[in-house]
């Protein structure tokens, strides 16, 4: 289902965004690099994380560690990773697979300036052998997304 939700999803805001389905797992940062033919900091890696109450989608480059004092700082809260269960539930897509796009309910959704060193990234579509390319800004405006810092 995931895999076709990020489908429909660019078919209606983006028609001219191709899915790409790899014959190789991209579920790892390093593993997507590999597949797409990118460094692995062009990769966007998406990450569910809870501070306080909200629940919300940071998009960062691939090798971007959380800064907990920037995060807390932004959000007034610690970040909690959430559990794989949770993520699944939360976005509909899988580990390795979990993007921004084809979400079954809104999630508030922030891009790292991290990502604002690339013209083009490398996030996941909705599966662990799916991936788009697409301009960091273009991600922002087709999701509705906030940039903030809150990466290392």
């Amino acid at each position: 289902m995931s895999l076709e939700s990020v489908r429909a999803f660019f078919a209606e805001k983006a028609p001219e965004i191709e899915v790409i389905l790899t014959e190789q797992s991209s579920a790892t940062v390093e593993l997507a690099a590999i597949a797409h033919g990118v460094e692995p900091d062009q990769i966007a890696k998406t990450i569910c994380l809870r501070a306080g109450d909200q629940v919300m989608l940071v998009v960062a480059k691939g090798t971007a560690r959380l800064d907990n004092r920037k995060f807390k700082d932004a959000f007034s809260a610690k970040p909690r990773m959430l559990g794989g269960d949770d993520v699944v539930e939360l976005t509909s897509h899988p580990i390795g697979g979990v993007c921004p796009f084809g979400l079954p309910q809104p999630l508030p959704i922030y891009c790292d300036v991290s990502l604002k060193a690339f013209d083009i990234v490398v996030p996941a579509a909705g599966a662990t052998n799916s991936a788009v390319r697409i301009a960091p800004q273009r991600i922002v405006e087709l999701t509705s997304a906030e940039w903030v810092d809150v990466c290392q």
